[in-house]
């Protein structure tokens, strides 16, 4: 039995619940001829069990999926029937699912003590951040994860290696597949993997894997026997991202490069100014994170935390100009931004976060001792200060060998159901 089976096909307040019999209303009073048909139809919908709600028609459907805020909640309607399955993929703004809500938490367990001699095996679960209530077994292998090391996550899958053995877990399901082996790396010398990341769902014809190392950036097409390897000089690709079909990766030097992928592998420096403000430090732990057309590069600061100035700032590149630009943001309307403490797992953004819940201008960010905290963006006082918050927790991230608690969106939100 698939994992979400065993939750409630929904979970929704009363004002969603009010919300959605208005929409079924609304449709049976458009679509209906006569006053007996409306009077019989919602006589069917009152029915206590589940009898007859296979047949309500896509419109209707796609109306209940725009009212689910949660992703373990549009899990559960998925799988709830064929005929609702089918209608959540075919939902016309499915692409932009992973922008409208939360995604889950892959939270590691805090460590048992051993019993009768024995320590017991790591495990992880799963929360919703629009739930906290929920807490759901995650189903990846424990020999995967007590033997293999982390390397990064993509399209809901987390990529782990083990030497030259490399292995694509979906995050929800446990499924796995293996690609070939890489290639030697400087005669079985350990390498790390600074960034490990696929180009598109592994179901798709066009999915690759990409792996960067100190001095190489490996390309596995999916399905393939072999790697390719493209050999760098100075460049350590620490992240790529995907904005409107081109693929940007960033180096350890905040140097931004667009990615070639055919007919062969490449990296292009992209020139960019910055344009006002001051140039963050290499020490600020930038990264970026897409927020669907904006690209942001995040900077945060421990040192300036502990001064009592501004956490994180922002810039959003603007590549209208010729050469582009990193332009200064002073706060992140309307949006709130997920990231984990491993710099190799992606940050995710979430449009309008009230709507669940959340808060929007703010970072949640993954912590050992608590499922996540929080802190404000751009020149907003410290969230800490605010008595609403709860206590500090310390912001930092890292490389780790062995996965941390890590945000991350169902596999299937990228598929197309085939």
């Amino acid at each position: 039995m698939d994992w979400w089976h065993i939750r409630p096909i929904f979970d929704l307040d009363d004002q969603d619940c009010v919300e959605m019999e208005r929409r079924i209303g609304e449709f049976v009073i458009m679509h209906s001829p006569s006053k007996r048909l409306i009077t019989s139809v919602s006589k069917r919908l009152a029915v206590s069990n589940l009898q007859g709600w296979a047949d309500l028609p896509d419109d209707l459907l796609h109306s209940i999926v725009a009212l689910l805020g949660s992703s373990i909640d549009l899990l559960a309607f998925a799988a709830t029937c064929r005929p609702w399955r089918a209608a959540f993929f075919s939902h016309p703004s499915k692409s932009t699912l992973c922008f409208s809500c939360p995604p889950v938490l892959i939270r590691k367990n805090p460590i048992q003590p051993p019993s009768n001699g024995h320590a017991k095996p790591q495990r992880f679960n799963l929360v919703d951040p629009s739930n906290t209530g929920t807490n759901y077994r995650c189903q990846i292998r424990e020999g995967i994860l007590q033997k293999f090391y982390f390397a990064g996550s993509s399209y809901g899958q987390l990529i782990f290696f083990r030497h030259r053995r490399c292995l694509v877990v979906d995050a929800f399901s446990g499924a796995e597949v293996s690609p070939p082996c890489l290639p030697e790396l400087n005669h079985n010398v350990f390498e790390p993997y600074y960034c490990s990341t696929l180009t598109a769902p592994l179901a798709s014809p066009s999915s690759r894997l990409l792996v960067s190392t100190k001095s190489s950036l490996f390309d596995w097409p999916v399905g393939s026997d072999s790697w390719s390897e493209l050999k760098l000089s100075n460049v350590q690709v620490r992240q790529i991202v995907e904005l409107n079909g081109q693929f940007i990766a960033m180096d350890d030097h905040m140097k931004i490069y667009t990615l070639q992928l055919a007919p062969q592998l490449g990296l292009q420096d992209l020139p960019i100014e910055w344009c006002g403000g001051k140039i963050p430090s290499m020490d600020s732990k930038p990264f970026l994170v897409v927020c669907r057309d904006m690209l942001l590069m995040v900077c945060y600061s421990l040192v300036s935390l502990l001064r009592g100035s501004s956490f994180c700032t922002l810039h959003r590149l603007e590549m209208s100009t010729n050469p582009a630009k990193w332009v200064e943001m002073k706060k992140l309307d309307n949006w709130a931004l997920f990231v984990a403490a491993d710099i190799r797992t992606p940050p995710f953004s979430c449009v309008n976060p009230e709507r669940w819940g959340g808060r929007t201008n703010c970072l949640y960010y993954t912590h050992h001792s608590e499922p996540w905290g929080v802190r404000w963006l751009g020149n907003e006082p410290d969230l800490t200060k605010d008595p609403s918050a709860s206590r500090d927790l310390v912001f930092g991230r890292n490389m780790w060998r062995y996965p941390q608690s890590l945000w991350v969106y169902p596999s299937m939100f990228y598929s197309d159901g085939k």
